[in-house]
């Protein structure tokens, strides 16, 4: 009996040493985030602010739901009202990670791998990232109009709010663009690539992560690349080239590198891949929500890893 107990103990000691990770990312509510923000009366593109305004109200209530801040960053295009939705977490006055996903669409169309699948990952890393102790602060940005006509113009709302990290001298680490994460196939010829010769390398099945960034993105990107590599539970490649290659800056994080911060994309390669991309075929019921789940769990593991 003392025996018994004794390896209770052991075992309870043994536990409370291993890394604290949380539960598995949740595909049910990857489901009902996506459902949520692909049913707007109107597309959420920037014809439609009401539309873009109520996918941000869903938005900043499941940011709401956690412990710390929400904060609405608002601007004026055209006489239109625009806005980002911020959720931050850990302290105020220290190094600072940012992590984003845009909520708008191009067009007449539902947009769930553009870029509801970015969004939902978003709103279930901050969830499990929550009550986790770091040693610097995580900034999760919903960003509006990353889509045509305003896509690589200072009207995207990843400009608004990169420019304001360089207005407040924010010591930011670097940054993590959610675009597009849920399209994946493991049939051949499913995967294309800006440059033909890639294939050889990258092979022509869709059915892993891309890890995209420039050549000297830092120590930010290399580091993040390493661990991301070894705790993600699905398939990473890594592409590292001149930001010139097609598809290299095509997405919020390009602004980021505008000003001069390390930053990287998280991606299932867009139309290189998925050929719902701006279709009205872009619906929730494409997507794999399991590999969605791990490619949320990469980040999640990554983060608690990083310094």
């Amino acid at each position: 009996m003392h025996k018994y107990l004794l390896l209770q103990l052991l075992l309870a000691v043994c536990l409370n040493t291993l890394p604290a990770y949380a539960a598995p990312a949740d595909t049910v509510r990857l489901r009902q985030h996506l459902i949520a923000l692909t049913t707007t009366a109107e597309p959420r593109n920037h014809e439609h602010p009401e539309a873009l305004d109520k996918a941000a109200d869903y938005i900043k209530t499941a940011f709401g739901m956690l412990q710390g801040q929400v904060t609405e960053q608002a601007y004026f295009v055209a006489g239109k009202k625009y806005k980002n939705i911020i959720y931050s977490t850990g302290a105020a006055h220290t190094r600072r990670l940012i992590i984003g996903a845009h909520y708008d669409v191009c067009g007449k169309q539902p947009g769930a791998d553009d870029n509801a699948s970015g969004v939902a990952g978003l709103l279930e890393l901050a969830r499990l990232l929550e009550h986790e102790v770091l040693p610097y602060r995580i900034d999760f940005v919903a960003y509006t109009l990353e889509e045509p006509p305003y896509f690589r113009s200072e009207y995207m709302g990843s400009f608004i709010h990169a420019q304001s990290l360089q207005a407040e001298q924010a010591n930011v680490i670097g940054m993590v663009s959610l675009e597009m994460i849920g399209y994946f196939s493991d049939a051949r010829k499913s995967q294309d690539y800006p440059i033909a010769p890639m294939k050889l390398l990258y092979g022509s099945r869709g059915n892993y992560l891309a890890l995209v960034q420039k050549f000297g993105n830092g120590s930010f990107g290399r580091q993040f690349k390493r661990l991301y590599k070894a705790e993600a539970p699905l398939r990473v490649k890594s592409l590292r080239a001149p930001a010139a290659v097609p598809g290299i800056d095509f997405s919020d994080h390009l602004n980021y590198w505008r000003f001069g911060y390390s930053a990287l994309m998280l991606t299932d390669t867009s139309f290189y891949r998925n050929k719902n991309y701006h279709q009205p075929t872009d619906t929730w019921d494409t997507l794999n929500l399991p590999k969605m789940a791990q490619v949320v769990e990469g980040v999640y593991k990554t983060v608690l890893r990083l310094r």
